[in-house]
């Protein structure tokens, strides 16, 4: 016969979160010495099925089981961050641990209406980030299992990017953060994407990181999470934007094949069947297809660092996109930190964001002028 309902349960879990619900069951375990619950696991999020009392005071979560007395070790608080990006044309929403592990995500694209059109169109992708934002975190934090109360903080990208969809966003992440009494952490767009890989590997800083972009292309050293230097960048167009605007010359979208297909992954999809051999480059070049194309840059920076000794790590594909994982764990590395968090409810209500805005120091021409030879070409053909 059940001593605990599910409706007590659920309950608990609503009003007063998922610790509180840990202790109140391991508090009743204490008074009851048959006590017992079966739960499932489902994207992070337990849910208990039933209560009943059992010869063992035994709780099971997913199939793994632990001893009354080791309870308090569930009971330790996992730090959770919300992350928010709307810095460009995609919707992006996502909750993550302090562990590095993703509990819920929601993204809305808006890639096919900008097809139509060419390119991004700033009026309508504002447009877009306010019709779906709040169903995007809405989704995302109902797929977590995690309730807004028990978010320890509330990150969103405020710089760089369109200063329509950024002004879209950080509107909202400073409201929720404001309403919920929670800390805010305004968010660089590319230094999320160079920690990204900090989820995935165990590395350290500093390191060197690579930022191939629609609108970015730059050589960064990461000194630390609030740390950065560049030292070096394109000359000319990023590799998205120069290959955006061939594509668009080109007339790609006519092609059947590649009508819901963005620049870059349009010409990549076709130079599989070309000769790389057809024209004879002075200088070694990598062609990239956007961040679609990261299977060619991957392979040729693979090969660049085989042949100099170095290691190469990088993220999954599907996080180099731009999403709201990215953001929630650059969000989770400065609230570990404590670098950035901002608790202050007037200081919340003051930040602006910021259209352009390097990652870190500029040490290009420093780099530039100290004339460095290159050592050794690595053909990738």
């Amino acid at each position: 016969m059940a001593a605990l309902t599910w409706t007590k349960l659920r309950s608990f879990h609503r009003y007063f979160g998922h610790s509180t619900l840990l202790k109140a069951c391991f508090q009743y375990s204490q008074k009851h010495e048959h006590f017992c619950i079966l739960s499932k696991c489902n994207d992070g999020f337990i849910q208990p099925v039933n209560v009943f009392y059992k010869r063992r005071s035994t709780v099971r979560y997913d199939g793994f089981s632990l001893e009354s007395r080791n309870y308090t070790s569930a009971l330790r608080k996992r730090q959770l961050v919300l992350g928010i990006e709307t810095s460009c044309d995609d919707t992006g929403a996502s909750v993550v641990d302090d562990q590095g592990a993703v509990l819920g995500e929601a993204l809305n694209t808006q890639q096919k209406i900008h097809l139509m059109h060419g390119g991004i169109i700033p009026p309508v992708a504002c447009r877009l980030h306010a019709e779906n934002i709040e169903e995007v975190v809405d989704t995302c934090l109902k797929r977590s299992g995690i309730s807004l109360e028990e978010i320890d903080a509330i990150a969103t990208t405020v710089k760089p990017g369109l200063p329509l969809s950024l002004a879209v966003g950080t509107e909202y992440g400073k409201q929720l953060a404001l309403n919920a009494r929670k800390p805010f952490i305004p968010i660089h767009h590319m230094e999320a994407h160079a920690l990204t890989v900090r989820m995935v590997e165990q590395i350290e800083f500093p390191f060197l990181v690579l930022l191939v972009s629609g609108g970015h292309s730059l050589l960064v050293l990461a000194h630390s999470v609030d740390r950065w230097s560049i030292i070096g960048q394109t000359v000319d167009d990023a590799p998205g934007e120069a290959l955006d605007k061939g594509a668009r010359r080109l007339k790609l979208r006519n092609i059947p094949e590649c009508s819901s297909m963005s620049g870059g992954q349009a010409i990549e999809h076709l130079a599989k069947e070309g000769n790389p051999r057809a024209y004879d480059f002075p200088t070694p070049h990598v062609l990239s297809g956007g961040v679609a194309c990261n299977n060619y840059i991957r392979s040729a920076l693979q090969k660049l660092c085989e042949a100099t000794g170095y290691q190469l790590l990088c993220p999954p594909p599907r996080l180099c996109t731009d999403n709201g994982i990215m953001i929630a764990w650059n969000g989770m590395e400065r609230w570990k930190a404590q670098s950035g968090v901002i608790y202050d409810e007037e200081a919340i209500k003051n930040i602006n964001i910021q259209a352009k805005c390097p990652i870190g120091v500029d040490l290009t021409e420093d780099v530039r002028s100290l004339g460095i030879k290159i050592q050794k070409w690595v053909k990738f053909r």
